[in-house]
């Protein structure tokens, strides 16, 4: 029996209102379906939530702001040979209100990646190619082999599978260095995703200059003949301005910095573009053709399968359970939980977790009947303001309430109790 909310969430529901904010023309661009402003509209997620009873999300949802939550869902409606139709729903939802992407970046990487061996269509070159990444700068690393692909070669194909299987960090700066800043925010921006900028690699301390340079990359076919070479390049893309500032510390050296920590320069991407991608990877079809991504069916059955796809189910790359669980990068439904998977769900998501912040953006789908819906999300654990100090709230408050939210969500979808 689903536990009932007690009156007293019942009476705070008037004070949340302002937390269950109307899509701004900024966020409805990106869907199809109309905008709509009755509070009943974007009370649905609010509401699937309150019904679950659990108490850390009734936290949450009591101080939205303080979280930084957001969350994006659609519902997805599908009835024989009829086009699916979709219906997006918004809790607190603002693209002007920064939070870092993380590991999300990795992909519109991924996607453009595919898209870019489309634009160049030259015979020989496809994702399985040899990619060696040379170096002409002293900050810069080069790659000419990977132990973890099944006859040691770097392609395209296993850094790919690398980013969609556990968000590996320099699977995604080797397809950064070959794209670079210019092609990804032109390309982007093009698409529509204006909001959006991509302007660093991860997890390596370079400076905003120096992330402009793209590292000299080569191409062999499947005889070792050479069928692309790009030197290195230095972008010219200007991002948009932005000045954001965060917090109240950060831990820089060991020591404590005691002024907000600026993210002014750092990646960015709104959850509803975020969203969209997801979207349009699990159903093209409802994205009008000048904003799709040049993509063919294999690409997506490629994309759809490691999205989809759990580490145990990899044999190259392959992954140690006890460090990598099969649930590591399904945030939303299982949060950091190690239990053994739904059998009768598969999540088709990509990730990010920095700076305190929780991103999953998912689609999820019921084997048995094959319905789906999408679901977006991110959340900000850092209590004490006070940045690369290890204290986030991520097992307390952020993996907790994404694992509910996911689940409550689900139950709302399919009208039943999820199973395992």
């Amino acid at each position: 029996m689903q536990p009932r909310p007690s009156l007293f969430l019942l009476c705070f529901f008037c004070v949340l209102s302002s937390a269950l904010l109307v899509p701004k023309q900024a966020i409805s661009q990106f869907f199809n379906s109309k905008k709509n402003s009755s509070k009943h509209y974007n009370n649905l997620i609010y509401n699937s939530l309150i019904r679950s009873g659990d108490s850390i999300s009734t936290k949450v949802l009591q101080n939205p702001e303080r979280w930084g939550v957001q969350v994006v869902y659609t519902q997805v409606k599908k009835g024989g040979k009829l086009p699916a139709a979709f219906r997006d729903h918004f809790f607190n939802v603002d693209t002007g209100r920064y939070f870092y992407p993380a590991s999300t970046v990795k992909f519109p990487i991924a996607l453009l990646a595919l898209q870019r061996l489309r634009e160049l269509s030259i015979p020989g070159l496809d994702l399985h190619s040899t990619f060696i990444t040379e170096k002409d700068r002293e900050l810069q690393t080069e790659v000419l082999n990977d132990p973890s692909s099944p006859d040691g070669r770097p392609t395209i194909a296993h850094y790919i599978k690398k980013i969609l299987l556990v968000s590996d960090n320099d699977a995604y700066n080797r397809l950064y260095e070959w794209l670079g800043q210019d092609y990804i925010n032109e390309s982007l921006h093009r698409l529509g995703y204006g909001n959006v900028e991509i302007l660093h690699r991860l997890s390596l301390p370079l400076s905003v200059d120096e992330n402009r340079y793209t590292n000299p990359v080569l191409f062999f076919d499947t005889l070792g003949n050479l069928v692309y070479k790009q030197t290195g390049r230095y972008a010219s893309h200007q991002p948009r301005p932005w000045d954001v500032k965060m917090g109240k510390g950060y831990i820089s050296r060991g020591t404590l910095v005691e002024e907000p920590f600026d993210f002014s320069y750092k990646n960015r991407l709104p959850l509803p573009d975020l969203h969209h991608m997801i979207r349009q990877v699990m159903f093209p079809e409802s994205v009008s053709p000048s904003r799709r991504f040049l993509l063919n069916q294999e690409d997506l059955d490629f994309l759809r399968d490691y999205m989809s796809r759990l580490p145990s189910q990899s044999d190259f790359p392959s992954y140690d359970s006890t460090a990598v669980w099969d649930n590591y990068v399904k945030f939303l439904y299982y949060g950091s939980s190690h239990e053994r998977p739904d059998s009768s769900l598969r999540i088709y998501n990509k990730v990010g977790n920095a700076y305190g912040f929780l991103i999953d953006a998912a689609c999820f789908e019921e084997k048995r009947s094959g319905k789906k819906f999408l679901l977006s999300a991110v959340i900000y654990c850092n209590s004490d303001g006070v940045f690369n100090d290890d204290r986030y709230d991520y097992e307390r408050v952020g993996f907790p309430f994404l694992m509910n939210l996911g689940r409550a969500l689900y139950r709302t979808s399919f009208s039943r109790r999820p199973s395992n």
